[in-house]
């Protein structure tokens, strides 16, 4: 495809698709300088519930998805944890009894064991905590965000310029601020 032609392309797409004007925006909004303290105690009383004050309902899924695959793989880690711990434990207390004992496990690996689950466990509990605050965070940006002013005063329009000597185009994109 023709360079030029590109350039057009792009310069009709930013002229039809970049200066459409929202209509909510002609009429004047209140600013509640409180939304995003509310945003952000509601995110911390229950996750997602910024998120739903703030109208933004398809963020749900990704909090209760996050919390609950880091809730689950705790779990899972900590009960392995807990069995290979009381293997050692009862191996310590000279019993040969436990579940390990057919697969041929020395105290070792048993160790390893407790390591290896104690480490994916307590990584699974950090993920549960970055969850949690990313979503205090995510409903405190959202809830500024939302009242973040756009006015013509701050524009983005599509620049073309014809040089009529060598027969040549130029495309852009100028920002005009006004004040």
């Amino acid at each position: 495809m023709n360079p030029k032609l590109t350039q057009l392309v792009v310069l009709i797409s930013f002229v039809c698709f970049g200066q459409q004007q929202d209509l909510s925006n002609s009429i004047k909004k209140e600013i509640d300088p409180l939304r995003p303290a509310k945003a952000t105690f509601y995110s911390a009383v229950l996750p997602g519930l910024g998120q739903v004050y703030n109208k933004r309902y398809w963020k749900l899924p990704l909090i209760y998805g996050g919390l609950g695959a880091s809730i689950y793989y705790y779990d899972l880690n900590n009960k392995n944890f807990k069995r290979y711990r009381n293997a050692y434990k009862r191996r310590l207390a000279g019993y040969t009894d436990d579940e390990f004992q057919g697969v041929i496990l020395d105290n070792d690996r048993l160790i390893d064991g407790m390591n290896f689950y104690k480490q994916y466990r307590d990584q699974s509990m950090l993920f549960i905590i970055g969850t949690y605050f990313l979503n205090i965070l995510d409903a405190n940006i959202d809830a500024h965000l939302k009242q973040y002013n756009l006015n013509q005063n701050l524009s983005l329009k599509p620049y073309m310029d014809h040089n009529p000597i060598v027969s040549d185009h130029h495309f852009g994109v100028s920002l005009n601020f006004n004040f």
